[in-house]
This record gives C-alpha cells, sequence and structure tokens, in this order.
C-alpha cells in the first residue's frame, strides 16, 4: 500500500507586480472619489527600496512614474540606469538623509520628504542657491518618538519658518505614525499644522493605512508592500 502524501500547505502568495499595483490603483482611485477631491489630486508614490531593477521596471512598464527609496546609496546602485531609461521619472527620498550625503542625494532625487533639522535644510537651502533645486517636505514627529526622526508637532511653525526664511522650496509635510496608535490622530495633526502654516502637499499613509490618510487630506501615499511584497533586504 503507498505511503499517504504529506498533506499540502497552502501558500498565499503576493500577486504579480502588475497585478498588485493596478489593484492599489483602483484603491487609491475609489479612497480620492469617497473624498469628492479631483482624481489627480493623490500621487501614488510606490516604494521601492529593498526591491531589484526587475520588479522597478515591472511596475514602471505597468505606467507608474513615481517611486520611494530609503537610503541614498541603495537607490544609487539602482536608480541612475533606470532614470537614463526613463527621464520622467520622479524618485522621493523617505529616509533620513545625512548632511554628508545631501549633494548624493541632490543628484539623483527629485524630491526630498526627510528635512527635519535646520542644519540639513541650510545645506539645502545652499544648493538651491547654487542651482540643484529639489522639492522639500519637511518630516513631522507626530508621535514624538525618541528612535523616529522628524520635527516635534510643537516645534514645527518655527522650523518652517526657518526653512522658509532660508529659501528651502518647501512643497509639503510628511509622517510616519507610531505603529501602534490610532492613524487618523496623526493624519488629522499633520493636516492640522499644513492648514497654519499655508502647506498644499501631505505625504502620509502606506500599504497598511492609505484609504483612511487620503480621508484625512493626503496628496502623496507611499506603498510598499502591496505593490512588491515583502522587502527582499
Amino acid at each position: 500500500m503507498p505511503a499517504s502524501s504529506a498533506p499540502s500547505v497552502n501558500k498565499i502568495e503576493h500577486p504579480s507586480v502588475e497585478r498588485a499595483l493596478a489593484e492599489v490603483r483602483a484603491r487609491v482611485a475609489a479612497a480620492v472619489r469617497s473624498t469628492g477631491r479631483g482624481a489627480d489630486s493623490v500621487t501614488l508614490v510606490a516604494v521601492s527600496k529593498g526591491h531589484g531593477i526587475d520588479a522597478i521596471a515591472k511596475a514602471i512598464a505597468a505606467g507608474q512614474r513615481v517611486f520611494g527609496e530609503n537610503r541614498v546609496q541603495e537607490a544609487i546602485r539602482k536608480w541612475p540606469a533606470l532614470k537614463e531609461q526613463h527621464p520622467d521619472v520622479v524618485l522621493h527620498l523617505m529616509g533620513p538623509l545625512q548632511t554628508n550625503k545631501a549633494r548624493d542625494a541632490l543628484a539623483l532625487f527629485d524630491v526630498i520628504e526627510t528635512v527635519d533639522r535646520p542644519k540639513l535644510a541650510g545645506i539645502l537651502g545652499e544648493e538651491r542657491r547654487a542651482g540643484r533645486a529639489v522639492r522639500c517636505f519637511i518630516e513631522v514627529n507626530t508621535g514624538e518618538e525618541p528612535q523616529k526622526a522628524g520635527v516635534h508637532p510643537g516645534a514645527a511653525d518655527d522650523f518652517i519658518a526657518a526653512c522658509r526664511t532660508g529659501g528651502l522650496p518647501l512643497e509639503g509635510l510628511m509622517c510616519i505614525p507610531p505603529h501602534d496608535e490610532e492613524p487618523s490622530l496623526h493624519f488629522a495633526l499633520l493636516r492640522e499644522i499644513a492648514r497654519r502654516n499655508s502647506i498644499e502637499h501631505l505625504s502620509m499613509g502606506m500599504s497598511s493605512d492609505f484609504e483612511i490618510a487620503i480621508a484625512f487630506g493626503a496628496t502623496h501615499v507611499r506603498v510598499g508592500t502591496a505593490i512588491f511584497g515583502p522587502r527582499l533586504g
């Protein structure tokens, strides 16, 4: 009598990049419609950190043109050739930026979302005056978490004013809520800081909560895992 085979284990596989991207786009569109805002009022930033060029190329082939990376050195390994092939691609830096990497970042990134201290703001302002302009968001540490970068909410107004005085091309605010707290409270806080400082763009919301972020006024949502699957490294 033949030995019985071991029971099969059902694996939950991530869909293809193209299919996952289409699903995320559909969810973004539905969330935007529910707010009554225009269809183009929210930019989907596909977060490709920890993923290789092949996966990124699939997303580009599917029409995605805005991407995000967390580390300057990782981006330098992956993006120069891709941006040369696809000059309409826009690349966001979403991780901490060391001041000694500022020029490297400016050579590759189109948007820096993590301006969080006067020294960095000053360097970026100097680079702008030298003709190397980049669009900037200020990162606000809405949860005041000691392990995270970002300006604390109580200091945000003064920091925004100082950045503007220094000539920084400031476009928006960004936040990453604590993983164990209700994100809507943090999205509402960021929206209020933006409102009172007349700042148009809000980068908030990730794979697990981008629809909530859109309801609270996000103009940019940063989605990685839902598009590319778990990070490879």
